[in-house]
C-alpha cells in the first residue's frame, strides 16, 4: 500500500498524491497547474526552480507562453495571501525563474489501517446551502443515499455508520475528533449541496478522524438527472483515496449506474424523508411520493421497494390489517427485484414481508442476500434477527441485533429493536440497560418508553411499567399500539378494571383505528384469560397478523404453551410445536 506524502508550510499542508492544497486543514480551491506548479517548487524547496525546468514539468508536451507560468505563481501567490511586499512564500529570481523561500517539513503518512482493519466511516449529514430550509429533504436524502452507496463498496473492508446516528449530527457543533471517538469511526465524509434550475452542486470532504486533516476534496456541478451516476462517481473516489479494492461485480454495479428523472428522484427522497418519520401520516404520504416517483420514472426499482417497506410498517405497527397490506408490499418488492434484480433493499423488504406472511421456505437466503447487497441497511438486519428468534435460536437473533445497534448506535428504533429480541430471549436486565440508554439519546421517541414498559411488566416492576407506557402513549398520540401494551400492564398487575376501560374503548365499533387483534389476545392472556386469549389469537391467525411470528417467544403466553390448542396453531403457522 502506498504512503502518502504531504509538505507542511506555514499554515498550509500539501497533498502530493492528491494535488490538494489545506489552510488550517480547510481545503482551498486551486487550478490543477497551479497545484502542479506549487509541488515543483515545495519540494525543491530552497532551490532556483527555472522557467524552463516549470513549463518542462507542468505543461508537458504543450506549447505555452511564459506569460502561463506568470499568471499561474500570481494564482498561487493569492492563494497563499503574500503580498506585494512580502514574499514569505514564493520569491522571484530575476531573468531565471522562482524559489520556494519558507521552511518545508515533509511527512509520509499512511492513508488506511493495513489490510487486515476493517475501516470506519461515516457520513455527516450534507449541508443544506439552498435558499430554503424547505430542501433538507434534498440534502437528508442525499446522506442517506451516500451512505447506502458507500456501505456496498466492499462491507468486508469498509464499514459505514447507518443513517439515524449519521444524521445525530446535523448542524452539530462538535469537533471531528469528538464525533469519531462517539461512533468509533477511521474516517468521515461531510459536504454541502445546493440545487438549482435543474442543477445540483455537491462540495464533498473526506476527513481522517486521527489527525483532522483533509485528505480528499472534491466539487462537482451536475444536471440533477446525473445523481445517481455522481453518487457512485463520490464513492468511487472515496474507495480510491483510502484504498478499498472493488470486486468485479462491484465495478460492474457502479459503471451501470443509470440516469433517473429530476421530478422522480426528488419524489423518491420525499418519500424517504416521510418514511423515517416512523409516524401513520408519514408512512401514508410515502406511498404517495413513491407512486409520484414511478410515474415520472416506472422502472424506478428502488421507490417500489420503498412503497413495499411503507406498507408493511403499516401492517406491523396495527394501523391497517394485514392480509391486503402485505399483499400489496409483496407486488411492490417483486416489481423491484423486477428492474433491479441487484437491489438490496428490495431482498430486503421481499424477506420482510414473507416472514411476517409466515412464508419460511429459503426465508433466510433471501435475508443473507439482502444484507450482503445492503449491508448499512440496520433494520434488515434487525429483520433478520426476528427471523432468528422465530427459529428457536435466541443466541443467533441476539448477535444479529447487536449488529445492527453497532451499526446505528444513536438509533432510538434500532435500540429498541435491539430490547425486543432481549426481551423474547428473556434477557430483561440487559434489554433495560439498552433502553434506558436509548431514552437517554432520544427522550421523546415513544418506542425506547413502550419497549421499556413490556420489560418491566415481565419482571414484576408493574408501577415502572406503567409509567413507561402512559409516557409512550403520550409520544404516540395515544396509539393502539401503545394503549393495548397499557392494558396489558394493567392486566398482568391485577388491575383488570383499569385494563377493561382500555379494552372497551379498543373495541368500540366507533373507534376507525385498526387494533391487531393480537395486542386483543395479549391482553386476555397477561390477565389470565385464557379462553378469552385463544378466541383472540384465532381471529389474529385469520387475519394473518405480522406478530404471530412471536408466538413461540414471547412471554406473556408461556401459561398457555401446554395447551393443545397452542400446538396446533403452531404447526398452522409453520412450526414443529
Amino acid at each position: 500500500m502506498a504512503n502518502r506524502q504531504t509538505y507542511q508550510f506555514g499554515s498550509f499542508r500539501l497533498d502530493a498524491s492528491g494535488r490538494i492544497l489545506f489552510d488550517r486543514n480547510r481545503a482551498v480551491s486551486l487550478p490543477p497547474k497551479a497545484a502542479e506548479t506549487l509541488l515543483v517548487l515545495v519540494q525543491r524547496a530552497g532551490e532556483i526552480v527555472e522557467k524552463e525546468r516549470l513549463l518542462q514539468e507542468v505543461w508537458r508536451d504543450t506549447i505555452v507562453e511564459e506569460g502561463s507560468l506568470t499568471r499561474t505563481v500570481s494564482i498561487l501567490r493569492k492563494v497563499l495571501h503574500e503580498g506585494k511586499e512580502r514574499r514569505q512564500f514564493i520569491a522571484t529570481v530575476s531573468k531565471k525563474g522562482y524559489r520556494f523561500v519558507a521552511p518545508v517539513t515533509q511527512m509520509v503518512e499512511s492513508p488506511v489501517p493495513s489490510a487486515s482493519e476493517r475501516v470506519m466511516l461515516a457520513v455527516l449529514p450534507f449541508e443544506n446551502l439552498s435558499k430554503t430550509a424547505k430542501q433538507d429533504y434534498f440534502s437528508d436524502g442525499l446522506t442517506e443515499e451516500m451512505i447506502g452507496e458507500l456501505g456496498r463498496l466492499n462491507p468486508d473492508r469498509m464499514g459505514v455508520i447507518a443513517r439515524t446516528s449519521a444524521m445525530k449530527y446535523k448542524g452539530t457543533k462538535k469537533s471531528i475528533g469528538e464525533i469519531g471517538a462517539e461512533l468509533g469511526v477511521s474516517y468521515m465524509l461531510e459536504g454541502s449541496v445546493r440545487r438549482g434550475r435543474g442543477r445540483v452542486r455537491i462540495a464533498a470532504q473526506l476527513i481522517r478522524v486521527s489527525d483532522e486533516t483533509h485528505v480528499w476534496s472534491e466539487t462537482y456541478d451536475r444536471s440533477l438527472g446525473d445523481i445517481l451516476k455522481l453518487q457512485s462517481e463520490v464513492a468511487r473516489a472515496i474507495a480510491a483515496q483510502i484504498q478499498v479494492k472493488l470486486t468485479s461485480s462491484q465495478q460492474r454495479r457502479h459503471a451501470e449506474t443509470a440516469e433517473v428523472a429530476p421530478e422522480a428522484y426528488e419524489a423518491y427522497l420525499k418519500g424517504r424523508h416521510l418514511w423515517n418519520r416512523r409516524t401513520e401520516d408519514g408512512m401514508r404520504k410515502s406511498i404517495t411520493q413513491y407512486e409520484e416517483a414511478i410515474r415520472h420514472h416506472p422502472e424506478y426499482a428502488s421507490a417500489y421497494a420503498g412503497i413495499a417497506d411503507s406498507h408493511v410498517m403499516l401492517a406491523c405497527r396495527g394501523i391497517v390489517p394485514a392480509k391486503e397490506t402485505f399483499r400489496k408490499a409483496k407486488v411492490a418488492a417483486e416489481k423491484a427485484l423486477l428492474f433491479d434484480s441487484q437491489l438490496g433493499e428490495a431482498h430486503g423488504s421481499l424477506a420482510h414481508v414473507r416472514l411476517h406472511d409466515w412464508d419460511w421456505e429459503g426465508l433466510e437466503e433471501e435475508f443473507r442476500l439482502a444484507i450482503d447487497l445492503r449491508p448499512t441497511n440496520a433494520i434488515i438486519y434487525y429483520w433478520y434477527a426476528e427471523f432468528l428468534m422465530s427459529m428457536g435460536r435466541p443466541d443467533d437473533a441476539v448477535e444479529m441485533a447487536r449488529c445492527a445497534y453497532r451499526m446505528d448506535p444513536l438509533s432510538p428504533v434500532i435500540a429498541a429493536s435491539l430490547a425486543m429480541i432481549l426481551y423474547l430471549a428473556r434477557r430483561y436486565d440487559h434489554a433495560v440497560e439498552v433502553l434506558a440508554h436509548a431514552q437517554e439519546i432520544d427522550p421523546d421517541h415513544f418506542l425506547p418508553h413502550m419497549r421499556m414498559g413490556l420489560v418491566r411488566t415481565q419482571q414484576g416492576e408493574y408501577d415502572d411499567a406503567i409509567r413507561e407506557l402512559k409516557t409512550a402513549s403520550q409520544l404516540a398520540d395515544q396509539s393502539t399500539e401503545t394503549k393495548a401494551a397499557l392494558a396489558m400492564a394493567y392486566a398482568a398487575a391485577g388491575t383488570r378494571k383499569l385494563a377493561q376501560v382500555i379494552l372497551r374503548h379498543l373495541q368500540k365499533p366507533e373507534e376507525k383505528r385498526y387494533v391487531l387483534p393480537y395486542n386483543i389476545a395479549k391482553i386476555h392472556a397477561a390477565g389470565g384469560n385464557t379462553e378469552k386469549a385463544f378466541q383472540w389469537l384465532e381471529i389474529a391467525y385469520e387475519g394473518g397478523n405480522p406478530d404471530l411470528i412471536e408466538l413461540n417467544s414471547e412471554p406473556v403466553f408461556d401459561g398457555m404453551r401446554g395447551d393443545s390448542r397452542f400446538s396446533s396453531l403452531m404447526r398452522r403457522i409453520g412450526w414443529k410445536a
